[in-house]
């Protein structure tokens, strides 16, 4: 109320993150990873992710975003990108 700042460290540490670029997908591909997409409704689904770099399973993650932005570069090549985060449990 006086106009200070108040600050609290959280307990739980940092919430990991992964972005994840996808380039040279062909249709079977791109077609897998629709699927995933919709399995996980979205940005609202929830699914255990690996760290590709060491190898620790997150038990709780959501993709960030709410759309699949699928874009095709030539025929038979698409690329895309997406963000997986750990949820606050």
């Amino acid at each position: 109320m006086g106009g200070t700042e108040q600050r609290y460290r959280d307990s739980e540490g940092p919430l990991k993150r992964w972005e994840i670029r996808l380039s040279e997908l062909d249709e079977g591909e791109m077609a897998a990873l629709e699927e995933f997409f919709l399995a996980n409704q979205g940005a609202f689904g929830s699914f255990p992710f690996t760290d590709p770099f060491d190898g620790a399973t997150y038990p709780d993650c959501s993709l960030e975003a709410g759309a699949l932005g699928l874009r095709a570069v030539e025929e038979m090549s698409s690329t895309t990108s997406l963000t997986v985060v750990e949820n606050r449990s």
